[in-house]
């Protein structure tokens, strides 16, 4: 299984970086969302969402918030739906202490889960297409807020493979470990505070804020992996899908990218408020 994540790794990113650096910001937008479609359409099966109809109907309604979304993303509207996916994701922390809210599988737990799945994936949308068209390092941004949490999903295997004995969450995700989540922040800040050294030309206390900024993106990152490992337990499926090879769905390889784009964003707006300021 490791060498097939590994082979389709090594075909999947060079593409994403490709497009992440070179395209327009408007294919990007398409790109992404196209992805983020995919990734709601497998929330909507994890939320109970059996009907073919239901779901095309889904889809389709998303189709149209992503349009909207685009159109207003030179408005307020886009800090709004930043802000509101960071809140999101502190409210998810709550929702993994109390991990048996909503496994029953009624109406009621099923328009929740797709509501949740809303603020997991439009944030997100609209962080990503936020820091991409950026001036003049959006690009760059794009591609490092990606890498940070690749870094931490290499940090977080091979540091809890190697010394991981303390289950993190056991009855939600019991392969995670506490010396996983250690290794997982610590590639995150290496890999930010290079990113800025080098990007961004920051230095001394820059790079405390960036640091900072790459350690609760990477908590974040974790909440989103945690969260769609509570989605599939209450669902009782392995994975979210079959899209990816070795990975499972899109959901599952994009899990921890959903939470960590819009606290991303967020800090970055603040740096640069904070910099600007000073």
């Amino acid at each position: 299984m490791l060498l097939q994540r590994a082979i389709t790794a090594a075909i999947l990113a060079p593409l994403v970086i490709l497009v992440i650096l070179f395209a327009s910001t408007a294919v990007f937008a398409a790109i992404a969302a196209a992805a983020f479609l995919a990734a709601l359409w497998e929330w909507a099966r994890l939320s109970g969402l059996k009907s073919v109809a239901l779901q095309a109907a889904w889809l389709i309604v998303s189709a149209a918030v992503f349009v909207l979304l685009w159109m207003a993303r030179f408005t307020l509207v886009a800090p709004a739906v930043i802000g509101l996916g960071v809140l999101w994701w502190l409210v998810a922390c709550i929702w993994l202490r109390h991990f048996a809210y909503g496994a029953a599988p009624t109406l009621e737990n099923r328009a929740l889960k797709l509501l949740a799945g809303a603020f997991v994936i439009f944030p997100a949308w609209v962080a990503a297409i936020t820091i991409h068209a950026g001036r003049p390092h959006g690009h760059g941004l794009a591609l490092l807020s990606l890498v940070i949490v690749w870094a931490a999903d290499i940090g977080a295997y091979f540091s809890g493979r190697t010394f991981g004995k303390r289950k993190l969450a056991p009855q939600i995700s019991p392969g995670k470990t506490w010396a996983g989540a250690y290794g997982a922040l610590a590639a995150g800040v290496v890999v930010m505070a290079l990113g800025g050294w080098w990007l961004l030309d920051m230095r001394g206390g820059q790079l405390i804020g960036l640091a900072v900024l790459a350690a609760v993106t990477v908590g974040a990152s974790i909440v989103g992996d945690l969260i769609e490992s509570l989605m599939k337990r209450h669902a009782q499926v392995k994975d979210s899908g079959t899209m990816i090879p070795g990975h499972g769905g899109m959901m599952d390889r994009l899990d921890s990218v959903f939470a960590a784009l819009p606290v991303f964003a967020a800090g970055m707006l603040l740096l640069n408020l904070f910099m600007a300021a000073g």
